[in-house]
């Protein structure tokens, strides 16, 4: 049977090492049926009341999509059946600022992992989309009255056309990739961020996406826009049931990072073995501007993601810190891009990995210096820890440097648990998976201290989840 057969869905009790795989049931007002047509983004579009333009940038799109083959390299993508996924998925409950006017039975399903309790103790604003659509959206008044928008992807392209027209599809267009043109056709929901100038936002804004159906897609957009001068922190949050079918997450993120603005954007997700989690995530970096992309990928049977930065300005910065955690059945195939196009740019990736119970990660990466971008610096570290002979870990490092007056560092370490570290902590009266996780998350320590304290706790407990029973 194909892993995006239908099956039933009803509620799923979640197992003790994927405590969010429940299921919810919720009524529905338009499912589509399985499979990609010019119908089905058409209903998509006319649900939506999407102005003109917007549609014929799906219907080129979905022909794109069409004749453009499915990547051969990275991740084994053959078993993905394009024409037993549910594109759009429209909960009855209607997007909301008021938590008590969510229907209770969705209400129950993002209590459990934490919305909105994290607005209330930490977040500037929230955003939680369920299938296709954002559900419930908030933001701070005291941000509003500066000027700071924060909306679902469709609300902002409703009040603010003209702003999304001059950025969609501009860093990432539909011809790039299958998926991008995919998520260009059936785009749904995601974030719509615009930080005016000068302006700064101490707090996170937080996105929570949630796959609940089986056979799903799931394709949110995001655009962010930091105008100069501005800061932000932007986090997202992912999770789907632990249903036997597939489904894919096929996203696209696109940050505009103006003049000496600084962006931060922090992923944490934790999706269900059969998710095929298919990202395109890029930023464009101006003069004096800093980008970061922090990114934590546990879950998913397949991972594909390499957020990139394209530094235009000069002095532009960007960072990725990638964490990979592969086992059995999973394969993590992470990175980073960074485009060197405009003098004394500066670039930083560090990726680290852990592979365990068989499970296979991959660091692929691209550092490009452009002929006129003079005086550049670059360096890549990955680090790979492999925790049985099972296990595997690749690298693809790819550095094309154009410019004799830059500077690029590249290093790379592979390496085991040692022997003499488990008994030391065992002596000391740890169990062997005590002492192993302990070693992993002192490994990811680097990466992990970059998240904000409430998100680093729950990321170091998720590592000891999906740690569970991998000694041995």
């Amino acid at each position: 049977m194909s892993r995006f057969a239908p099956i039933s869905s009803s509620t799923l009790t979640p197992s003790p090492d994927y405590p969010l795989g429940h299921s919810d049931q919720v009524d529905y007002e338009f499912r589509s049926t399985a499979g990609l047509t010019e119908h089905t983004v058409r209903q998509i579009s006319t649900f939506k009341n999407e102005p003109p333009w917007m549609l014929n940038i799906r219907l080129s799109a979905l022909a794109e999509f069409n004749h453009m083959p499915t990547p051969k390299w990275g991740g084994d993508l053959s078993r993905i059946d394009f024409a037993k996924i549910h594109y759009y998925l429209k909960p009855s409950q209607q997007s909301v600022g008021d938590w008590d006017k969510v229907d209770s039975r969705i209400k129950k399903t993002f209590d459990k992992i934490g919305v909105p309790q994290a607005e209330r103790e930490m977040l500037a604003g929230v955003k939680a989309q369920f299938d296709s659509e954002v559900i419930y959206s908030s933001l701070k008044s005291f941000l509003a009255k500066k000027g700071v928008i924060f909306l679902g992807m469709d609300e902002g392209l409703r009040q603010y056309p003209d702003l999304v027209r001059q950025y969609f599809g501009k860093l990432v267009p539909s011809a790039d990739n299958k998926l991008a043109a995919l998520n260009t056709a059936v785009w749904s929901g995601g974030s719509f961020v615009y930080i005016p100038p000068n302006t700064q936002v101490d707090l996170p804004l937080q996105a929570y996406f949630r796959i609940n159906s089986p056979a799903a897609g799931q394709f949110e957009r995001t655009l962010i826009i930091a105008e100069e001068g501005s800061r932000v922190h932007y986090v997202e949050g992912c999770s789907a049931p632990a249903y036997s079918d597939g489904s894919l997450h096929a996203a696209v993120v696109e940050i505009f990072v103006k003049k000496g603005a600084t962006v931060q954007y922090t992923t944490v997700q934790n999706w269900y073995k059969n998710v095929y989690n298919l990202v395109t995530k890029r930023a464009r970096v101006e003069e004096e501007g800093h980008m970061r992309w922090v990114d934590g990928n546990l879950g998913s049977r397949l991972t594909m993601k390499y957020p990139s930065c394209f530094l235009t300005g000069r002095k532009a910065t960007g960072e990725t810190l990638s964490l990979a955690l592969a086992g059995s059945h999973q394969h993590q195939d992470t990175g980073a891009k960074m485009y060197h196009l405009a003098p004394e740019t500066s670039s930083q990736i560090l990726a680290k990995s852990v592979s365990f119970a068989g499970g296979r990660t991959s660091y692929r990466g691209m550092v490009q210096i452009n002929p006129a971008a003079a005086g550049c610096r670059s360096k890549v570290v990955c680090d790979a820890l492999i925790l049985d002979p099972r296990s595997r870990s690749d690298t693809y490092p790819t550095n094309k440097v154009l410019n004799s007056t830059s500077t690029v560092e590249h290093e790379a370490i592979v390496s085991r648990v040692g022997e003499d570290q488990l008994f030391y902590l065992m002596s000391r009266g740890l169990t062997e998976h005590q002492s192993e996780t302990l070693i992993v998350n002192g490994f990811l320590s680097p990466i992990i201290k970059q998240i904000p304290l409430e998100y680093a706790v729950e990321m170091n407990r998720l590592v000891d989840l999906e740690m569970e029973g991998s000694v041995g």
